[in-house]
């Protein structure tokens, strides 16, 4: 059958590739068919039969055949994306008259489709196309080969209605593609010349838009045209808006009509989007009619809210459109009307019981306050922007002004600014708004479900995230306008939360959220009482209500505020104490999510008020660091295991059965648990920021003693020898350590290394170590004397661990790797690295850490990584290394041939195949090379150049690659390299002199590789510094070896012969003046960057002879400019510039 279905494609495509017979229609739209609806092997062969035609160079012959017989919609569809081709590529290489012939072509064929109304709506695909195709051609023709285009196209539309209609989605097209869409597009002097013709005969557009407005009574054509007109609003000159009765005829004819009232306030809203001073009058003017004709439409008492659920989705995308107006309005202008006194009386309206003296809430902001009570988070956010604009706007204005409440205290508004005092009562409803709608912090995460039960949240919201900070500095800005009424607002919800008027765990929720998000904003002793009212109202509500669920979420609101007062807790120890130890409650507690929020709060907690726990406070007998670390088995005992649960493993990966062993200490399991190693971390902090050093010590001892005594029990069973004293109490242990644990190979009566292979031990050594990098990310440097303490047996069961790994895969294959005990021992290899990566990045002591810890460690690790099969390989090696060179810097220079000879070849040679294998590894060896390359550079000019070459070989190979981060960093690398060569002057010009042309050649071929756009900027910097270091002549060694010149000739000829091979279609005179601009350009970056956005638009088209579009000499002017400009602040700075480039008349 498959060989059928080849032969079959193969007829097919000689026959449709055949262009001296005529086309089989049917056939075309067979395959056509098969394309979209028929399946495997069958949709492949028509795809490439499909890709064939299209990329042969006759093809768009046959596009005006296709369209006229074919019976199938999809192969008109595939016809036009031919001939779309063919304009956007080759049409710049067609004779005249072929595309005199396409244009009229497509012209009568537009013509013919949208005359007839009834065709129009039905063939609206097709048409949409046809009209597309016609923009690609204005791109190419207008105005030069069609000067007349506008006036034809105006005149065309006053003959037929449906014609005028289709008309209006081709200058709208025209538009988008011109301003919209023009940058990558086309080049930059191009795209200024279409904006420039089209605002030059831009009065016979909106001529024939006024007539249309005017005059038709075709409801779809006005639509169309009101479309159209909204696209232009944006670049217009501002006299069409401003000096004509645009506004007062979008407002009174448009704005209450229901199917065009959605494109007008677009257009309303985009007119009011301009920032201009000269035309005030005109922006009050729009504001007074669209607000007078907004009370007709939308009464002041509606429910907005109400109507806005229950309103179709034309309805409900009018209120969206409000709500941009308004917010656009009164952002850009609302300080106009502010001013207007005599404007109050239209601007105001009366607000029942709400009314102040003398003083009524604008209409505006009545509509903005219902808009924003909408349930629609996206309407929400547009209301959001302008109230934080607003409370943000009055609180800088006057940040010191008194902010009781004037509300509360009569009409005393002494203190209060003019403008605050206008906006008093309409902030009083926003504060009210924020508080019963604020989103949900980051830091909560028991939440209730779509079904209404309590959980913990797995997933953040990220959305919900960047709300709740929007919303929370609204809220600090209007609480700083008037605290006293903020307070009023939550403590009135709060006593409705417990009186139960109002209780629901939403309502609580949002209160409480609130309540953690105003943390600072209020004076301290305000923020004292109102905070002690808060947590006894919450503690009694927790007493009060009853069953798991109630308690859960009022539990997580109670940690959720305690942990957003540290400035509260610091100040009140008692308090800090009861609310600790309320925290240790919960972490008893085992409804999802509260041990974990428990956890995280205690975290919070411990890194703001650290050295509140590590002081004897008043009252007290010892600090309360101490109570913790004696009781810490107690606190910890019922926090939850970790998630994911390991599997037993299969028997062979056990080399021997396990023998028999001591059972681990009873508390052994705990160290499992992943909330106990945040715990352990939290406990660090305030270890941390003790300073008498024999205290901290005492204390680092006692924290550790739990998983230290795991550790050494796993130890002693894997050694027969007694061990002895790690440390000397001074953390010098390390020098002073003798072992003989591990030293391979010993005599089997000698060890029991067999207990390494018992799951349950590997697993729990696993836990041990990431206990210890929690404990000392928290403690940092002083944690060296508990590291210290396990150093060499780590590494030793590190060495042991890679042994077995290696064995197992020697027996069974790389397969063995994703077995649950390989990888539980890996993870012990992986926390290893990680907790000696941690400390190091903390450490403050490089002599020590170059002197004492490296060696061991590079012993241990670095022929193991060389050994592995790369399955086995850990990527963490190449992170730590990478680690290690960012701190030591110079200290660790004579390791790196060392290190180098370790991981570099072989790392590079798991990653070059391809660039989807062993991700992991790809990041960290870049990372590697760029620490080195930042911090040790002359390590890279000591290692042999085969060495050397390898090293920038893997350079190129990042930036060409496809992942992101990695082709980002190789950019960075090569970056920074080419900066540290240029001030290594023993080594520059032999590096230039060797690979500067082949460094240059490959950037040039990933900047014209469309897939890597994104680095685009970086590409534009390291190019620029080439061409600059070039035109400076700081080169001096021959860059052409075989016929010495000067060598920015030499560059010059050598890229733009570069670029003709490449794109051998360009025109002499396009790359002359690219190559102009890479010399000109090279100190202003942004303009760089752009000059090779130009060229990358270049190089996607023909250009033919006629190179008139691409207005060269004009490009070529404004770069011999820029070369001017560059050479006038070059000569200002005496020196800068060589003695023998200085002109003549200026050296006397």
């Amino acid at each position: 059958m498959p060989a059928i279905m080849t032969m079959l494609a193969d007829h097919a495509a000689q026959q449709l590739l055949d262009f001296n017979q005529k086309l089989d229609i049917n056939l075309l739209d067979n395959v056509v068919n098969c394309l979209y609806h028929g399946v495997g092997p069958q949709q492949r062969m028509a795809q490439e039969v499909l890709t064939h035609l299209k990329e042969h160079p006759d093809a768009w012959t046959r596009v005006d055949t296709i369209l006229e017989f074919s019976q199938n919609m999809n192969t008109k569809y595939y016809a036009l994306q031919i001939l779309e081709t063919v304009i956007k590529t080759r049409w710049k290489i067609l004779p005249r008259n072929q595309c005199e012939g396409i244009k009229k072509y497509v012209v009568g064929l537009i013509i013919k489709t949208s005359s007839d109304a009834s065709n129009v709506e039905k063939e609206k695909v097709y048409i949409g196309k046809l009209n597309m195709i016609l923009v690609q051609i204005l791109k190419q023709e207008w105005p030069k080969h069609w000067p007349t285009f506008i006036s034809d196209i105006v005149g065309a539309s006053r003959t037929s209605e449906s014609l005028c209609q289709n008309n209006m989605v081709i200058l709208k097209l025209l538009s988008e593609e011109v301003f919209d869409f023009s940058s990558g597009q086309m080049t930059q002097v191009k795209a200024k010349h279409l904006k420039d013709s089209m605002c030059n005969e831009f009065s016979q557009i909106f001529q024939l838009c006024q007539f249309v407005m005017e005059n038709s009574q075709n409801a779809p054509l006005v639509h169309a045209t009101l479309e159209t007109l909204l696209r232009f609003l944006n670049w217009i000159p501002l006299g069409y808006i401003f000096e004509t009765k645009l506004i007062s005829t979008l407002v009174y004819k448009f704005l209450n009509v229901p199917m065009f009232r959605n494109v007008t306030l677009k257009c309303l809203t985009e007119i009011a989007g301009v920032s201009v001073s000269q035309y005030e009058e005109q922006f009050v003017t729009l504001f007074t009619l669209t607000m007078c004709q907004l009370k007709q439409m939308l009464p002041l008492n509606t429910n907005i809210r109400l109507a806005y659920a229950n309103g179709k989705d034309d309805e409900q995308n009018f209120i969206q459109n409000l709500s941009l107006f308004l917010c656009t309005f009164l952002k850009e202008h609302g300080q106009l009307i502010e001013k207007r006194l005599n404007l109050r009386e239209t601007l105001m309206e009366a607000r029942g019981k709400t009314r102040l003296p003398n003083t009524r809430c604008a209409v505006a902001l009545h509509y903005m306050l219902l808009v924003s009570e909408v349930e629609e988070t996206e309407i929400f956010k547009i209301c959001l922007e302008y109230w934080n604009h607003l409370a943000a706007e009055l609180y800088r204005e006057s940040p010191f002004s008194t902010s009781t409440s004037p509300l509360l205290s009569g009409n005393q508004h002494f203190d209060v600014p003019p403008r605050r005092q206008l906006y008093l009562p309409v902030l009083s409803k926003v504060r009210l708004l924020m508080v019963s709608r604020m989103a949900k912090p980051e830091e909560v995460l028991v939440v209730e479900n779509d079904q209404g039960e309590v959980v913990r949240e797995f997933m953040k919201d990220t959305d919900s995230i960047n709300l709740y900070k929007n919303m929370r500095e609204t809220l600090v800005y209007l609480t700083h306008l008037d605290y006293a009424d903020t307070e009023r607002i939550m403590t009135e919800k709060l006593h409705n939360q417990v009186n139960g008027t109002e209780w629901s765990w939403k309502n609580l929720n949002t209160l409480c959220w609130a309540i953690g998000s105003i943390s600072g904003a209020m004076h301290e002793e305000d923020e004292k009482r109102f905070l002690v009212t808060v947590i006894k109202d919450l503690l009694g509500l927790c007493e009060q209500k009853r069953g798991k669920d109630n308690k859960a979420i009022i539990a997580s609101n109670i940690m959720y505020i305690v942990g957003q007062y540290p400035r509260f807790l610091r100040a009140h120890w008692k308090f800090l104490k009861t609310v600790v130890n309320k925290l240790f409650e919960f972490m008893h507690e085992t409804h999802d999510g509260v041990q974990d929020m428990a956890c995280d709060t205690f975290i919070k907690i411990a890194q703001k008020c650290r050295r509140h726990f590590i002081q004897v406070q008043v009252g007290e007998v010892m600090p309360f660091i101490d109570e913790i670390l004696n009781n810490i088995n107690t606190i910890i005992c019922d926090l939850q295991p970790q998630q994911v649960g390991q599997q037993t493993p299969d028997k062979q990966e056990h080399a021997a059965p396990p023998l028999p062993s001591h059972p681990p200490p009873a508390h052994a399991s705990l160290l499992l648990r992943v909330q106990v190693h945040t715990f352990y971390e939290a406990v660090g902090y305030m270890i941390g920021a003790q300073t008498d050093q024999a205290v901290q010590e005492h204390l680092i001892e006692k924290y550790m003693l739990l998983p230290n005594q795991v550790w050494d029990s796993i130890i002693q069973q894997a050694t027969k020898v007694g061990r002895e004293e790690a440390t000397d109490g001074n953390g010098d242990g390390l020098k002073k350590q003798k072992r003989t644990v591990f030293k391979a190979p010993l005599p089997p009566a000698a060890q029991n290394v067999d207990i390494l292979k018992d799951p349950e031990t590997v697993k729990q050594l696993g836990s041990i170590l990431k206990t210890n990098v929690r404990a000392c990310k928290a403690v940092g440097h002083p944690f060296v004397i508990q590291l210290g303490r396990i150093y060499l047996d780590m590494l030793n069961v590190y060495k042991c661990l890679s042994e077995n790994i290696s064995a197992a895969i020697q027996t069974n294959g790389e397969m063995v790797t994703k077995q649950p005990l390989i990888r539980s021992m890996r993870t012990v290899k992986r926390e290893t690295l990680k907790l000696i990566s941690g400390w190091v990045s903390r450490s403050n002591d490089p002599q020590m850490v170059g002197e004492n810890f490296v060696p061991p460690l590079l012993d241990a690790v670095l022929i193991d990584y060389q050994r592995n099969v790369p399955a086995a390989r850990e990527p963490e090696v190449l992170s730590t290394m990478a680690t290690i060179v960012n701190k030591l810097g110079g200290h660790i220079t004579s390791e790196i041939p060392q290190i180098f000879d370790a991981v570099f070849e072989c790392t590079l040679n798991m990653i070059n195949k391809n660039f989807e294998e062993f991700p992991e590894h790809r990041t960290h060896f870049f990372y590697l090379l760029q620490a080195v390359n930042s911090h040790c550079f002359p390590a890279f000019l000591a290692i042999p150049p085969a060495q050397f070459k390898l090293v920038l070989d893997s350079i190129i190979w990042a930036f060409k690659h496809t992942m992101r981060n990695v082709a980002d960093t190789g950019l960075q690398i090569l970056y920074t390299m080419l900066q540290n060569v240029a001030q290594e002057e023993a080594a520059a010009q032999s590096f230039y002199q060797t690979y500067f042309c082949d460094i240059l050649q490959h950037i040039f071929s990933v900047v014209t590789d469309t897939s890597h756009t994104a680095g685009l900027t970086m590409h534009a910097s390291i190019l620029a510094y080439m061409f600059n270091l070039v035109e400076e002549g700081k080169i001096t060694s021959a860059l052409n070896p075989s016929s010495p010149t000067n060598n920015q000739v030499f560059i010059q000829e050598y890229v733009a012969n570069l670029l003709k091979t490449a794109f051998p279609h360009l025109q002499d005179a396009q790359v002359k003046v690219f190559v102009t601009g890479l010399f000109s350009l090279n100190q202003d970056i942004p303009a760089f960057k752009e000059h090779l956005r130009d060229f990358l638009v270049q190089i996607k088209e023909f250009a033919g002879e006629d190179t008139s579009d691409l207005f060269l000499e004009e490009r070529e002017a404004s770069l011999r400019q820029a070369q001017e400009e560059k050479h006038k602040i070059q000569m200002s700075v005496p020196g800068i510039l060589n003695p023998h480039e200085i002109p003549e008349e200026m050296c006397d």
